[in-house]
């Protein structure tokens, strides 16, 4: 007798004996998933199979690299796990670029690979890999399925792990014999997970500390990571800034944690980020960082990062904590939950007119910057443009590399989860599937995704996706003709000596978004963007804009390999 599948989540159950691919599908809905992106194979048919009958929606990428990327942007801007199926063997390890890069920016996943049937795993059986012992090392946690009876427990730990203290990728490995299985199952099994028990809630001495620390600072700031961000911490990170007065920096991924136009923000900071931010991080006397991991693009050379600073740092997870800056009040705790304890002691507010004068000096003499011309289009301009086109509200999706860090620059993020990009592990091909799961965690809002014309060709594929979803992406194509930044390592350290950093062909991107049913544009003159971003950006359908910029032009300012955050290259006032 097959079980039958609610479509209710609250009155789902199983009677009788039921396969393990319908099991699944119903432990699915009891975790509230409602999309999944993946790609069929052999060793997950059975699935398939089962999610023919399930009320599950599901997205065919047209790689698997595409589904999980699209699963991160689902995660980033819904707040909610990505879901992802693959086969065995090369299914599963086309995956694993997706899973390191989920769990370098701590994006809850919940992957679930096929596997070989239990009788051969280990005999190189067709489309057989060790995708656990491949993915150890990136994943937050990983199981095999042995006993069918199991799953249920598995999928509801799986969920738990990815989305509770610092979210991160979980996958289940599930041979085919055992999605076949006949069993009795149990929904209702407890999870057992007793070496999991995150820290939530932060140290009450710690938190005196640090507030005796504020008072008696004279130069202060605020370090906003991305975990301000998986926290939901944004509008307490804002109360507790104003409440004493402190300036406030971002990480590259906690940009929309603290409003870009508030007049406490002082900018991102790192290697490319702006002189008055990385000049408050070199000259602060102390430094909270709130949820960021202190990782080399921030700091540059740790040896002289922060050099006169009391250091605290607040963090779900407490690897981070001293990993690699001396941290003087260390805080293991949720950032919600320890800037709302922070809120609850009286304000005191120290005398910072000085420091802030000072660094909205740094901030008016030493901008941002770029030159303008009327032969070639300004990259940073046509960002400029869309952000005032859309009133900052858009989410903006990005690949790696150039466009990313002037998307960054130049795209004013007032707003949380309106900002998905690929940080810590730094993938090419990830802003265009990301937007496509960020449009479908968000429907109403504009999307648009910034991306080059090298990581676009990484999977470009998956613009079918755009008509048969009817996803009115925007894809604005920085093209230079060039792995942009590659081009300008290249022309700072190896002595202009461009090796294969120049495309020497390109397709046509306008026939290739028209093959796909999409409008495509090609703009090569400012005359041109105004017409048709006001065109694009107000269409309720999918657009490709292929923009020719400058092929020479450089990301500044720039922190080279080795140097501090004070010695910053292409600073000009």
């Amino acid at each position: 007798m097959r079980a039958k599948l609610e479509e209710e989540p609250a009155s789902q159950t199983l009677t009788g004996n039921v396969n393990g691919a319908d099991m699944l599908m119903v432990a699915l809905k009891k975790e509230k998933v409602d999309i999944l992106f993946g790609y069929p194979g052999g060793a997950v048919l059975p699935i398939y199979d089962a999610l023919y009958k399930a009320p599950i929606k599901h997205v065919l990428a047209r790689h698997e690299q595409g589904a999980i990327h699209a699963a991160e942007g689902y995660a980033r801007v819904s707040g909610k796990p990505g879901v992802v199926i693959a086969t065995s063997g090369p299914g599963a390890t086309n995956l694993v670029t997706g899973i390191a890069d989920a769990m370098m920016d701590s994006l809850p996943l919940v992957i679930f690979t096929g596997q070989v049937a239990s009788g051969v795993i280990g005999t190189d059986a067709f489309q057989e890999a060790d995708v656990v012992g491949i993915t150890m090392p990136i994943t937050k946690h990983n199981y095999q399925v042995r006993d069918i009876n199991d799953l249920p427990r598995i999928v509801k730990e799986a969920f738990h792990i990815a989305s509770t203290g610092r979210p991160g990728p979980v996958l289940v490995d599930i041979p085919k014999d055992l999605t076949l299985q006949q069993a009795y199952p149990s929904l209702e099994a407890e999870m057992d997970l007793p070496g999991y028990q995150p820290n939530l809630h932060p140290n009450p001495l710690q938190l005196k500390k640090l507030v005796e620390a504020i008072k008696l600072s004279k130069k202060p700031v605020i370090l906003a990571g991305a975990g301000v961000l998986h926290g939901k911490a944004s509008e307490e990170l804002k109360k507790f800034a104003e409440g004493y007065d402190l300036p406030v920096v971002h990480t590259l991924l906690g940009l929309g944690g603290f409003p870009a136009d508030h007049p406490l923000f002082l900018g991102m900071a790192g290697m490319h980020g702006c002189y008055s931010s990385n000049m408050a991080l070199h000259e602060c006397d102390l430094l909270l960082n709130i949820g960021a991991r202190f990782d080399d693009r921030l700091t540059g050379n740790l040896a002289t990062f922060a050099p006169r600073a009391k250091v605290a740092h607040i963090d779900i997870d407490p690897a981070e904590i001293g990993k690699n800056v001396e941290t003087h009040i260390p805080i293991v705790a949720d950032s919600k939950l320890a800037l709302t304890k922070l809120l609850e002691y009286e304000t005191e507010k120290a005398d910072l007119e000085g420091w802030h004068k000072h660094l909205q000096s740094y901030k008016q003499e030493y901008p941002y910057w770029y030159n303008q011309s009327a032969d070639v289009l300004s990259p940073q301009r046509l960002i400029e443009q869309v952000y005032e086109m859309t009133n900052g509200d858009a989410v903006v999706t990005t690949d790696v590399g150039q466009h990313q860090m002037w998307a960054a620059q130049y795209y004013s993020f007032k707003s949380p989860n309106n900002w998905v990009t690929s940080g810590g592990l730094g993938t090419m091909g990830f802003g265009f599937p990301a937007a496509i799961g960020a449009q479908l965690a968000n429907p109403s809002s504009t999307v648009v995704a910034f991306v080059g014309d090298g990581g676009f060709q990484m999977t470009l594929q998956e613009l079918v996706l755009l008509k048969e979803l009817n996803l009115p992406v925007k894809v604005v194509l920085l093209n230079n003709g060039t792995l942009g930044m590659v081009r300008q390592w290249q022309e700072t350290f190896f002595e202009e000596r461009y090796s294969q950093s120049v495309f020497s062909l390109q397709p046509d991107f306008v026939k290739l978004a028209e093959s796909y049913g999409i409008q495509g544009y090609q703009v090569k003159t400012q005359e041109e963007v105004d017409k048709v971003l006001k065109e694009a950006l107000t269409s309720d359908e999918p657009v490709l804009i292929d923009c020719l910029v400058n092929p020479k032009e450089n990301v500044y300012p720039m922190v080279a390999p080795g140097k501090g955050l004070h010695e910053m290259l292409g600073v000009k006032p």
